[in-house]
């Protein structure tokens, strides 16, 4: 991936409905290659899908929560059943795999707190689970969906030793 790669890519993360000429216009390139581009970073997984992101909010879906769970069966089946099941629920924006004192972290959005007892209910109705901790988000200070960026290579530090080191 070259600095211009990575120019469309920001370009992308921003706002994915750019037409191809005005992307290609802002990297310097006509919208030929640059379609070429982005059809290869698609092509290569670079580039994984395009969405629009919601207002959760404005949705109706005002309450965040961050689930942690742990379990007593670390068996293949066991991780096999629960991954189906959470990823079936479409409250689990995210479902993580967890290094440290919880097994898995869950990010759950939904309308209230009723809503959300009545996820936990169905959550806790699939599979033994050893403890479950719900924290809820009281504000959104930073959201995102944009990644950082590495340096492109022209513009990385070079090592240089210094003489006897």
């Amino acid at each position: 991936m070259d600095s211009i790669d990575l120019k469309i890519l920001a370009l992308l993360q921003t706002d994915a409905t750019l037409s191809i000429a005005t992307i290609g216009e802002r990297v310097g390139l006509s919208q030929t290659p640059c379609w070429k581009r982005i059809q290869r970073l698609e092509a290569d997984g670079v580039i994984d899908r395009r969405v629009a992101v919601l207002d959760p909010v404005k949705l109706g879906l005002g309450l965040t929560v961050f689930v942690s769970i742990e379990t007593a069966d670390h068996s293949e089946d066991w991780l096999e059943r629960f991954a189906e099941t959470v990823a079936s629920m479409p409250e689990v924006l995210e479902f993580y795999r967890m290094a440290g004192d919880v097994d898995y972290m869950l990010r759950v959005v939904v309308a209230d707190m009723q809503a959300y007892d009545t996820f936990y209910k169905k959550l806790i109705a699939t599979l033994p689970l050893k403890n479950v901790t719900s924290r809820f988000a009281m504000e959104k200070v930073k959201s995102t969906t944009a990644l950082p960026l590495p340096l492109p290579p022209s513009a990385r530090p070079s090592l240089r030793l210094a003489a006897g080191a």
